[in-house]
Parts: structure tokens; sequence; C-alpha cells
């Protein structure tokens, strides 16, 4: 009996679709998280991308749960001293919808090379429209959301 492993060259990749309307955000991220690393299918290798890419629609339309949509707040910093910056949820949600969806799966992402190369399959767009007709994305509906 043999362990399998994954090459980086023989991973099949595959497009999938994810319509956000009237889920939630953290709910979402997780799995959407897991698709990214590979976990959901059996040729999983720690150490090799194995995961597909994401397409995200309607990030607009995503809710959150209990108060967070008051008290919720993203921080980022310049690395000049007093250079924090911090924004609410509104107002993140008013100007980039899209953003609150990417930090939020890459917050699940490992820390490394690797993570950053599973973040970058992963596209998230404000509205219905996306311009990955051509990969022919297949939609998927997540459980438990």
């Amino acid at each position: 009996m043999n362990t399998y492993y994954a090459k980086p060259g023989e991973v099949q990749r595959e497009w999938l679709l994810v319509d956000a309307t009237d889920l939630v955000l953290g709910r979402m991220a997780t799995q959407i998280a897991t698709i990214l690393k590979g976990k959901h299918k059996p040729t999983y290798t720690p150490h090799v991308d194995t995961g597909d890419f994401v397409v995200v629609v309607n990030a607009e339309k995503i809710r959150v749960t209990g108060n967070k949509a008051e008290q919720k707040m993203y921080y980022r910093h310049s690395q000049y001293p007093g250079g924090l910056k911090a924004t609410s949820y509104k107002k993140m949600m008013d100007t980039h919808p899209e953003r609150i969806i990417e930090k939020a799966v890459k917050g699940m992402l490992p820390k490394n090379t690797l993570g950053r190369a599973m973040g970058m399959k992963l596209k998230v767009y404000a509205g219905p429209d996306h311009p990955h007709e051509a990969q022919n994305p297949r939609k998927i509906e997540l459980e438990g959301c």
C-alpha cells in the first residue's frame, strides 16, 4: 500500500461559482477556504495546492449575524508610527463589499507562500456579473449557510 501525493503538474482544477445572496459571511468563508485548499478532494495533499478556483458573485448581498453590522471593524496599518486605519463594516460594505469576503477567506488560509497562491484563486465580485464565463464555472450551493 503506497501513500498517494499529488504533484503540482497533475492537479485538475475546476471553476466553481458561488452566489453569496443571503449567505452568512463566516459560514460561507469557511467552506470557500476548504475548496481553495483542496480538502474537498480525495487527492488532497498538504504541501501542494490542489484546490479549485472559486468565483463569488453578489458580495453586496451577504449578511452577518448579531450586532456585527454595527460593531465590526476592519484594521490595517501603514507601517508608519500612528498609521493604524480603522474602517467599519457598514463603510466597507458601501465602498468595497468584495474586500469583506476576501479578508474573511484569506484569514482562514495558511500564512505562507502556499496560502497566498490559494488566495489568488478566489475571485469576488459585488454584483451578479463576472468576466469568467469562458471558464464555464459550475454553480454550487454551500450547505449550512
